[in-house]
């Protein structure tokens, strides 16, 4: 009795310190390495308490191992509600609403599956997609498996952390399946959800190994099954789509069948022309090979911004087109009309017939449906060749025009009022003004001159004109290039006025330079920092001159004057026929376009710098090239 006395207050010391402990034990974090010393902890007291006394530890150690099994469960319940909380943030990402079945799923070991919630589970299921629900299907089973083998609460916890090993490498690889695997129909989802219904778990042994057998099969089915890329789905399902249209049109041979059979394959082309790289990837390399023509294969980068000359069968008559406007297109297009100034007038021309041939829609404006009228117009003349810039500012002026016209008046007046402005500006831009750039160019041309001119410029004929008129001894030089030769056209117009004219291809320009006096060049625009854009040669003219000491005179009218900056060639041009290059079947350039990557290029234009050019001329002044701002600045209040 003694004994016993003595043991009694040591069994009440230790079972202070061992819930001192437990409490120490619960407020700190529960990770592995705490629960390793937790379970320590609990089997110490049990090995000293049975060294002591058998009979007085009975009760104690009753104790102890139901805190034990009651902490256990609890930790069990704690790592569930992990799982279900993890779970549920998964099917948050993947937008799953069926997530709350697995979080309810994940109770305590010794639940076991009923049959309402096979009920309720079944239900969920069928509002989701297959490939989600066979993921479920296999936690499902892999929860029910957890529940029944466990047994013992000792091993219980290596049980639940390999299991949970195992369900994370199962998760991962359903996952792989799941996107891997395509669109299924809706009899898979149902074939689940009678596996889920037929699924009976029990406290037996044999029915989790059955149970198991099941995903592995599942998931080996999935892997076995090739990876396939976008593009080889696509063809798949196309290939499956027109053998369906093939068994459709066997079965119905009537002529509604074949009506419905012809519109897959319509549906193919427009998808073909919607995305022709992904077809040409995926099932038809030939057809992106084909597509591409001869000459935009032999494009140099560099030049691939350039407009290339349209052929007369691109023209095609639109009803909204005048026929003015169409035949100058033509004209264009066929280099008809050329020289900046003749396209002006010719502009000009047309779109007085346009203006009277306008009829304004009822209940609305007569300039605003003008304006609209105009524009089409002017895209189409755009579309034929790129528009000069002296036609560019004319069409600028009369839509101008247009803004100021007043309202309270007779669409009559209104028309005459704009046939004015037309007359006005070719009268003031091109006539007066080269009257007046040829009275400030008499002064510099006396007898014994020997004038130097490159390719054909109407300004410089009609001051070669004059100068003869007033009975001035000169004589001209023309120089000329291929594949235009203007220079022939400008040959002629001068010999039949009785000018005295020698007529030399550019290759010999520094020949006859030192025999020039002045050199007399036209321009097709000037720009705003000084550089002259003209036909292509004057550039090259223009540094022999320099070369020899030359003075270089520019002729150029204001309303060629533009707001573009520009150094060089190739930033903007415009491009000419490449045949234009081939001279004969002797020719190496003969039939060029079947030998390969080879294109010949035409330009139209070339820049000229302003240090090789003395002066401009023009109908305000004779102004050095940096004097262009100037002009455009002031230009407005010279008026039209």
């Amino acid at each position: 009795m003694v004994v016993a006395s003595e043991q009694v207050p040591q069994t009440d010391g230790q079972s202070a310190k061992t819930k001192q402990k437990k409490q120490r034990q619960r407020n700190r974090p529960r990770n592995k390495r705490n629960r390793h010393e937790d379970s320590n902890l609990n089997n110490t007291p049990e090995t000293e308490s049975s060294a002591t006394d058998s009979a007085s530890a009975m009760p104690g150690d009753k104790s102890e191992k139901t805190d034990a099994v009651a902490t256990e469960k609890t930790r069990e319940q704690v790592m569930a509600e992990r799982e279900a909380k993890k779970l549920a943030k998964q099917a948050k990402k993947q937008k799953n609403p069926s997530a709350a079945t697995a979080a309810g799923v994940a109770t305590p070991a010794t639940t076991i599956i009923t049959e309402v919630e096979q009920t309720t589970i079944t239900t969920k299921l069928t509002t989701t997609t297959t490939t989600k629900a066979k993921e479920k299907l296999e936690l499902l089973e892999k929860k029910a498996d957890t529940a029944v083998t466990k047994t013992s609460p000792a091993p219980v916890e290596n049980g639940k952390e390999e299991k949970s090993r195992e369900q994370i490498k199962a998760e991962r690889e359903a996952k792989k399946a799941a996107k891997k695997a395509g669109k299924s129909t809706v009899d898979k989802v149902e074939a689940a959800t009678q596996q889920l219904s037929n699924l009976k778990v029990t406290e037996n042994v044999q029915t989790p190994a059955a149970a198991k057998a099941q995903p592995p099969s599942s998931l080996e089915a999935n892997q076995k099954k090739p990876t396939l890329s976008k593009a080889e789905r696509r063809a798949i399902q196309e290939a499956q789509r027109a053998a369906k249209a093939q068994g459709q049109a066997a079965k119905k041979p009537q002529p509604g069948g074949k009506a419905s059979t012809a519109a897959p394959p319509s549906k193919e082309l427009k998808r073909e022309s919607v995305s022709p790289a992904k077809a040409a990837t995926s099932s038809s390399p030939s057809k992106g090979s084909t597509s591409g023509t001869p000459q935009s294969e032999c494009r140099v980068r560099l030049f691939n911004h350039l407009v290339c000359a349209k052929g007369d069968s691109l023209f095609i008559n639109d009803p909204l087109v005048h026929p003015s406007i169409a035949r100058l297109g033509v004209q264009y297009a066929k280099r008809t009309v050329v020289g900046s100034n003749a396209r002006c007038i010719a502009f000009l021309h047309a779109l007085r017939q346009v203006v009277h041939d306008f009829e304004t829609p009822p209940k609305k404006e007569f300039g605003r449906s003008l304006d609209a009228a105009v524009k089409h117009h002017v895209d189409h003349l755009h579309k034929c060749r790129p528009l000069a810039v002296s036609v560019s500012n004319a069409y600028k002026q009369f839509k101008n025009q247009l803004t100021q016209l007043p309202a309270d008046t007779p669409e009559t007046e209104l028309k005459e009022l704009l046939d004015h402005f037309i007359d006005t500006y070719i009268e003031n831009q091109i006539g007066k003004a080269a009257q007046a750039i040829s009275g400030f160019l008499q002064e510099k041309i006396t007898d014994g001159d020997v004038l130097l001119t490159f390719a054909c410029s109407s300004l410089i004929q009609f001051i070669c004109e004059e100068a003869k008129r007033r009975q001035v001894s000169f004589r001209v030089i023309v120089v000329d290039s291929r594949p235009g030769c203007e220079g022939q056209e400008m040959l002629r117009r001068l010999h039949a006025y009785g000018i005295p004219c020698t007529y030399v291809l550019i290759n010999a320009v520094g020949y006859v330079m030192p025999e020039a006096t002045k050199v007399l060049l036209g321009a097709h625009a000037l720009l705003a920092n000084g550089y002259v854009m003209a036909r292509t040669g004057t550039a090259q003219v223009a540094l022999v001159a320099n070369a020899n000491n030359v003075p270089v005179l520019v002729c150029c009218e204001t309303h060629k004057f533009s707001e573009r900056f520009q150094t060089d060639a190739i930033v903007y041009n415009e491009l000419s026929d490449p045949n234009q290059l081939v001279r004969g079947d002797k020719c190496q350039l003969n039939n060029w376009a079947a030998k390969g990557k080879l294109m010949p290029l035409n330009l139209n234009y070339d820049i000229t710098p302003p240090e090789l050019v003395n002066a401009v001329v023009t109908e305000v002044a004779i102004l050095p090239c940096t004097s262009v701002p100037v002009i455009l600045r002031i230009k407005p209040d010279i008026g039209y």
